[in-house]
């Protein structure tokens, strides 16, 4: 089970996510962060801290909502990753296009 919850939307807008995101639920995560993004237009941050488990289609769903966000200009952070989830991106070199601490 995949949580999206918005904590903060203060000066830049903060995802904590939870759980698994795949591809069963890869659409309904893009659809709320989308949502709160069209709503308050700010630079983003996901709190990763609690992420057990992302797929490919999840990476994909990533790279989607980066397009989306530096076609505005604004930033996004992936923060507090697990090694075991960091290591996909890295696998697929999406570390190179955006920040992951």
């Amino acid at each position: 089970m995949q949580q999206v919850k918005l904590l903060s939307a203060d000066e830049r807008l903060i995802f904590s996510l939870s759980g698994e995101i795949d591809a069963a639920t890869s659409e309904d995560f893009y659809a709320q962060v989308c949502a709160a993004y069209e709503h308050d237009k700010k630079d983003v941050t996901f709190d990763c801290a609690a992420l057990t488990f992302i797929d490919s289609t999840t990476l994909g769903t990533f790279v989607k909502i980066l397009k989306k966000l530096k076609s505005d200009g604004h930033e996004m952070v992936l923060d507090k990753v697990r090694p075991n989830v960091k290591k996909l991106f890295e696998i697929c070199s999406l570390n190179t296009i955006m920040e992951i601490r």
